[in-house]
């Protein structure tokens, strides 16, 4: 009785253990068999489930495997049972769910007009900042962030900045949008050059550069609407 105690402890304790990770840097250092060894904590209660978890990747031969096998095929590992192979099912079809869900609901850009007012509230007047808003192959969003704070004439690492950002959010393409702090939108040379030199840098890589737009609280000047990116 002590001894069974003892265990009990044991794993009540390993299980706290693998949660606390998860709630302080998600799943990016467990092992395989630790994922699925949390996950079947919340199915397979007052056991240890790590031999539960190594005995399933060892049967399928991957996490991904694992996830995608049949509910019946699941039960048959010893040690799974039904509520464990129903919650493993689970996983795919929440995430196919979760993922048909969020693309639904993805902000569509379709003019400059609508990118303006769409990165007003966003971007801080105060100083000028450069930001990408990276999009699919539908326009819409699935990405906006500030590759820069500061002024926008550092030719030789912006691109860069950019570029590592597109290919990051698997954009289609992408629409560059900066601030003018004076309240005039028209483009400087630097605004001229940058532009160039990215749609040609980001057609390499086919991706298209859809609009550098200059905003302010008042106005905004787009490089499509003016015809310079066609």
């Amino acid at each position: 009785m002590l001894e069974e105690n003892c265990r009990k402890i044991q794993f009540e304790g390993h299980r706290k253990r693998l949660r606390e990770r998860f709630v302080k840097s998600g799943l990016e250092a467990f092992h395989d068999y630790e994922v699925l060894e949390l996950l079947l904590t919340y199915a397979i209660p007052r056991r240890d489930v790590k031999p539960v978890a190594k005995r399933l990747l060892a049967h399928f031969k991957s996490l991904a495997s694992v996830f995608d096998a049949p509910r019946e095929s699941l039960e048959k590992i010893e040690g799974v049972g039904l509520q464990a192979a129903i919650l493993i099912s689970l996983i795919p079809q929440l995430f196919e769910r979760y993922t048909f869900d969020r693309q639904k609901y993805k902000k569509v850009l379709s003019s400059a007009r609508e990118t303006w007012e769409y990165m007003r509230p966003k971007v801080d007047k105060s100083f000028e900042s450069l930001w990408i808003i990276a999009l699919n192959s539908q326009n819409q969003v699935l990405a906006v962030e500030m590759i820069h704070k500061g002024t926008v004439n550092k030719t030789m690492v912006i691109p860069r900045l950019i570029v590592e950002s597109a290919i990051k959010h698997k954009a289609t393409s992408i629409i560059l949008v900066h601030n003018h702090p004076s309240g005039n939108a028209f483009p400087s040379k630097a605004d001229y050059q940058i532009t160039s030199l990215l749609k040609h840098l980001l057609e390499t890589l086919d991706i298209r550069l859809l609009d550098h737009i200059i905003i302010t609280g008042s106005s905004y000047y787009s490089f499509s609407e003016t015809g310079e990116l066609s």
